[in-house]
């Protein structure tokens, strides 16, 4: 091996640490000692060992020690774990990837509803155990601003793993990967698992999107997931329709307010006036691309009137959905998304005249004494969709919709 072996640690800190375990590597002479203490020890000390073992044979680990603090993690923790322990120490070797989960391959939908996308950190696994039992249309994991920068590297390993070990229902499958060359590294080593569609942090350029198109293809081929490019300049807002036209994976265009509101001078305000522009041109643009708009997030946690009210504003100036950063706010999001029944009532009309003329072969749809246009059609489409995600519809209505 042409590289120094060095002592090197993964894993949490702390006292209160579950579903996790710490690692930690010492070189030596002597043959590979592992330590290994555990809660659970006595019901699944053997398979810690096996897990480890197999890590440690996979990247050459054949002297020193390696010691182990359990907390309860599951197989997949364990083996991303001490993969980035012996990583960090100067250990090179092929990844030792958990067994599949039912669903890790179910396929990636363009059209699809995107109301909620929970943002998950990517560097605590006992946070990503639950993620998809929230009911959120997307499960975000994160690697860029919620992972410290020292971490970055123990995170890209177990959202890889998590990729393929957890199942995460009818969710979408999301990874907002970070900026520049460790961006690359993120998308390098997790476009090959079936993430569904990746978020681009801080893009200002089209030609940042067309580029990152061409690599992830050059990756996973036709399974190149779906783009979800994030404007939080004035520069990338400027940008907005280049950016969402860029590249044919692109799926939607959302923004990150935060970080505008700053560069802007605007602190934000419950009404959202300082950015009022911004997240129009948002909506505007991808529109005109022909790809879904979605809102920034909400940070109020524990304030669920101010959350809905903000969704129902965002819907009204066309935001298909909205980030969400704690589980609680997904059933709100749902909620104030939903249309109304007046809404309801009308977009069923005009998808039952569009069927009627569909099967006519007729090119015009009329709804009464009016022509509807294609877009106002496509629009009670999705104010449908909307209604029967929401448990709106009953059997009969869904049957006549198609």
């Amino acid at each position: 091996m042409g590289t120094t072996v060095r002592g090197a640690r993964s894993g949490p800190t702390g006292d209160r640490i579950r579903s996790d375990l710490v690692v930690r590597y010492e070189p030596g002479d002597g043959p590979l000692e592992l330590r290994i203490r555990s809660k659970v020890g006595y019901l699944y000390g053997e398979a810690i060992e096996a897990a480890v073992r197999r890590v440690a044979e996979a990247f050459g680990a054949a002297t020193g020690v390696l010691e182990v603090e359990d907390f309860g993690a599951l197989e997949w923790v364990i083996l991303a774990r001490v993969e980035a322990c012996l990583r960090r120490a100067g250990f090179e070797g092929e990844a030792v990837l958990p067994a599949r989960a039912p669903g890790h391959d179910r396929p990636r939908e363009r059209e699809r509803l995107r109301r909620s996308r929970l943002y998950i950190p990517g560097n605590q696994p006992k946070l990503m155990l639950s993620a998809g039992l929230y009911g959120a249309d997307g499960i975000i994991l994160d690697l860029e601003d919620s992972v410290p920068p020292a971490e970055k590297d123990a995170a890209r390993i177990l959202v890889r793993n998590a990729l393929l070990a957890l199942d995460w229902g009818g969710a979408e499958r999301m990874v907002r990967v970070n900026q520049g060359e460790p961006g690359l590294e993120d998308m390098e080593a997790l476009a090959p698992h079936n993430p569904h569609t990746i978020l681009l942090p801080k893009v200002e350029h089209a030609q940042t999107v067309a580029d990152i198109g061409v690599f992830l293809r050059t990756l996973a081929g036709d399974d190149a997931p779906f783009l979800m490019p994030i404007l939080e300049s004035p520069l990338g807002i400027h940008n907005a329709y280049e950016i969402a036209a860029a590249d044919p994976l692109v799926v939607a265009l959302t923004l990150g307010l935060e970080d505008l509101s700053a560069e802007l001078g605007a602190p934000r305000t419950p009404e959202g006036w300082e950015s009022f522009l911004a997240r129009q041109t948002t909506v505007y643009a991808a529109r005109a691309a022909g790809v879904q708009p979605i809102a920034s997030v909400y940070s109020g946690i524990d304030d669920p009137e101010g959350l809905e009210a903000y969704v129902r504003r965002e819907r009204a100036l066309g935001f298909d959905g909205i980030g969400c950063i704690h589980p609680a706010q997904v059933p709100v999001v749902h909620r104030a998304m939903a249309p109304t029944a007046a809404e309801l009532e009308k977009a069923i009309r005009i998808v039952e005249a569009a069927r009627e003329a569909e099967a006519k072969g007729l090119g015009a749809v009329a709804v009464g004494s009016k022509m509807v246009d294609p877009p106002v059609v496509a629009q009670a489409r999705r104010t449908v969709a909307l209604a029967r995600a929401a448990g709106m519809l009953d059997g009969e209505t869904e049957a006549s919709d198609g």
